[in-house]
């Protein structure tokens, strides 16, 4: 009969043990893997064969009894860590629906609101459009590869250690909220611009002709042009969206 001891049993399990933890918790709290319609089992058997697949390329690992207060402490860091990478991709998904709200003001399209399941509140119909479009584009343009490389990498900037809450001191999570409104004003700024000169010019027609109902053809005029220039602005938006993506990752590599 095999019998193997339990310093046996941690030495197997805790390397695979730790990373599973971090990507499990990191693939709950990404945008597009995190949604209801994802089944949880994915999401653990797909973090199970992360951690598996990717030992080779982590550094060692310690062994820790599980049972004990450092081993408590060690788990609640790796969950910690992996819910503060997915929350840092959840902020540029969050800037993008806040530039869509924005254009949304400006067009007169924030009464059209309705339930959003994702998030259990209202959504504006701007908001949810370019919320999945950019879940689209994570996909395409292989965000899901830069998150496993960026937490297979964050195990050598922020390793399993005694100090299991320092990576919050370096990370500063508490100011990430500014990159919300910086991020989403650089991404609707073009278009907010384009519907303020159609509003100036709309004001100016309302002075020189007082006769004309500006009120009346002044919201199929914003209405199309912000159409317009949601429609232009779609293809540019890999490259900002890209690039707040990758500045977010690299806090944690």
């Amino acid at each position: 009969m095999v019998t193997f001891t339990e310093a046996q049993l941690l030495a197997w399990i805790t390397p695979v043990l730790w990373p599973f933890l971090r990507v499990l918790a990191l693939f709950s709290a990404l945008p597009v893997l995190g949604q209801r319609s994802v089944p949880a089992r994915v999401r653990v058997a797909l973090s199970f064969l992360i951690a598996v697949c990717a030992q080779a390329g982590l550094p060692e690992m310690p062994v820790v009894p599980l049972d004990s207060g450092l081993g408590f402490m060690l788990v609640a860091q790796q969950v910690v860590i992996g819910l503060t990478l997915g929350f840092a991709v959840r902020i540029v998904f969050a800037a993008v629906e806040f530039a869509g709200e924005l254009m949304g003001l400006q067009m007169g399209l924030n009464f059209a609101g309705f339930f959003d399941p994702a998030t259990g509140g209202q959504a504006t119909a701007t908001s949810r459009f370019l919320g999945t479009m950019v879940s689209w584009m994570f996909i395409v343009i292989g965000g899901h590869l830069l998150i496993i490389d960026a937490v297979l990498q964050s195990f050598r900037v922020f390793p399993v250690a005694p100090e299991p809450f320092a990576f919050i001191r370096a990370l500063r999570p508490e100011v990430w909220g500014a990159e919300i409104f910086s991020m989403g004003l650089w991404i609707a700024m073009p278009l907010v611009g384009m519907l303020l000169f159609v509003n100036l010019v709309l004001g100016l027609i309302s002075r020189v002709a007082s006769q004309m109902n500006v009120f009346s053809i002044g919201f199929p005029i914003t209405l199309g042009v912000g159409l317009v220039g949601i429609l232009l602005t779609l293809p540019m938006m890999q490259a900002p969206f890209t690039m707040a993506l990758e500045r977010m990752l690299e806090r944690f590599q």
